[in-house]
């Protein structure tokens, strides 16, 4: 959900104070940093999974439910579940858990015990959660500003980029056939950033000691477009065929505050993968800070340098509220928690769903396979270059499973492939190396591996029961609803999509 903002009108004056704050957080961040005050920096804590998962809100009819404050309220449970953008969805916290012996079983039974309470209580409103990456069945009738929740961050959030771009945001994406049908594309002005709300995502999160911090940023670039190819779950949107994974265009335009014009200097968007490799994780901060306009320019009476003086830990409050408005798909996080500071990595680019299991699976991948190319000899980023990390992203989010993703020592490879024969011996060795039993490995990475040898993800799933209802005569609405009614279902039995 992010920090609490005003509803005042920000003035000049507010910018200009925000930007010098800013820059003086960061400069008391790299301070930090090479002080060594980090907790993490004396004693390595003990690894923790932890995951935030956004839901969206259907009706019985499969068409989206506007109706997260009712199903709130309802659910009753403030510290676990939470308002989102849209009211269509709502974001779900859940504690985190050790990343070692067999800690991971317990995370998977509180999600499933957790979601069994919510649902048992909104049944009266209407509204069923699902873990989906985009509710097929939004249309455009739903991209307009009465969808956006009853929160002054999401309403400044939303005023602003809509002024910082100056005219209606353009979402422009050509999408990937279905089996044997024309290409279809989606071309729609929008008067508010609603889309982003459509983009329903798994953040998986991972505190860092700084000096170990650029190697783990690295390496989670590296894989991201291994991560979107295996784990796609998006294909839909306002009634078109798009990308497997078309969270990751819709969130880069709705949020864009780049004219065309501006877009063609090559001024940097909002929702970014970064162009670089990094050696130190105050780069990525220092980069926010020059780069990035406030959006949101809440001003603290906090002076981090008189702070950290008195031997205190700043909240460093600007440079955490700038930081929340850059959406990097593996964002750098400061907090403090019970007055000790950390750093933590927030991986952003899977969607959510399909079911527990497939999500529990996900994670553990990711953070096997990040540990293990850690631990490797040679660093994943002397091996290959940004461009290629890059391109592999968004080759994933376009193909899934389809798609050929390059990596060293193996060229241009099938995505399942890659996995099986390479990527998933270096997980299971990264998970080892973290603490996981056999037990827990082996149950989480055989569901990667049952999904690579079916080649079939949540996406792939979606756009096959599409294309046979449409040429069973079904049109596309009906066809969207009843795929979604037979996901919902299938959710709710929690075996692994592959199995579908």
């Amino acid at each position: 959900m992010g920090a609490e903002v005003s509803s005042r009108d920000y003035t000049r004056e507010d910018r200009r104070v925000f930007r010098r704050k800013l820059h003086e957080c960061s400069d008391a961040l790299g301070r930090m940093v090479h002080d060594a005050v980090f907790a993490d920096d004396r004693t390595p804590p003990r690894p923790l999974l932890g995951m935030e998962i956004e839901f969206g809100l259907v009706r019985s009819d499969m068409q989206p439910a506007l109706a997260s404050a009712d199903v709130l309220t309802a659910i009753d449970e403030a510290a676990v579940f939470q308002t989102e953008l849209g009211r269509f969805n709502i974001e779900m916290n859940a504690p985190p858990e050790p990343l070692s012996g067999e800690g991971t079983f317990e995370l998977e039974r509180n999600l499933r015990a957790s979601l069994h309470i919510a649902d048992a209580r909104i049944h009266d409103h209407d509204a069923e959660l699902v873990t989906i990456g985009m509710l097929p069945t939004l249309g455009l009738e739903h991209f307009t500003p009465r969808s956006i929740t009853d929160n002054p961050r999401y309403r400044q959030l939303n005023d602003q980029i809509v002024a910082a771009r100056g005219e209606d945001i353009e979402l422009a994406i050509d999408g990937v056939p279905l089996q044997g049908s024309p290409t279809e594309r989606l071309r729609v002005d929008c008067d508010s950033v609603v889309p982003e709300a459509a983009c329903t995502s798994l953040q998986l999160h991972l505190r860092i000691a700084p000096e170990h911090f650029a190697r783990h940023w690295n390496a989670a670039q590296a894989i991201a477009g291994v991560q979107v190819a295996i784990g796609a779950n998006s294909p839909f949107l306002a009634g078109r065929a798009l990308w497997h994974e078309s969270r990751l265009p819709v969130f880069e335009q709705a949020t864009d505050t780049r004219p065309p014009e501006l877009a063609n200097q090559g001024v940097r968007p909002r929702v970014w993968f970064g162009e670089r490799w990094i050696d130190s994780v105050t780069e990525l901060f220092d980069e926010n800070a020059r780069w990035f306009p406030a959006l949101l320019p809440e001003i603290t009476d906090e002076d981090p340098a008189a702070v950290l003086g008195a031997g205190g830990t700043p909240a460093l409050g600007e440079l955490a509220m700038h930081n929340g408005t850059v959406y990097r798909w593996n964002r750098p996080v400061y907090d403090v928690v019970d007055g000790v500071p950390h750093l933590r990595i927030e991986n952003r680019v899977l969607p959510s769903g399909p079911t527990v299991i497939d999500m529990m699976a996900n994670a553990v991948f990711f953070y096997g396979l990040q540990r293990g190319l850690v631990e490797s000899e040679t660093p994943i980023e002397e091996r290959t270059s940004f461009d290629a990390a890059s391109e592999n992203l968004r080759t994933a989010a376009m193909f899934g499973m389809d798609a050929r993703l390059y990596w060293p020592g193996s060229g241009r490879v099938g995505a399942d492939e890659l996995v099986l024969r390479t990527l998933l011996p270096i997980a299971d060795a990264g998970l080892a190396s973290l603490g996981l039993t056999a037990r827990a490995r082996d149950r989480y990475l055989a569901v990667i591996e049952g999904r690579c040898v079916t080649r079939r993800t949540g996406a792939a799933w979606q756009r096959e029961q599409v294309a046979q209802r449409e040429r069973a005569g079904e049109s596309r609405d009906v066809a969207l609803a009843n795929m979604l009614r037979d996901y919902v279902s299938a959710m709710h039995d929690g075996s692994p999509v592959h199995t579908w």
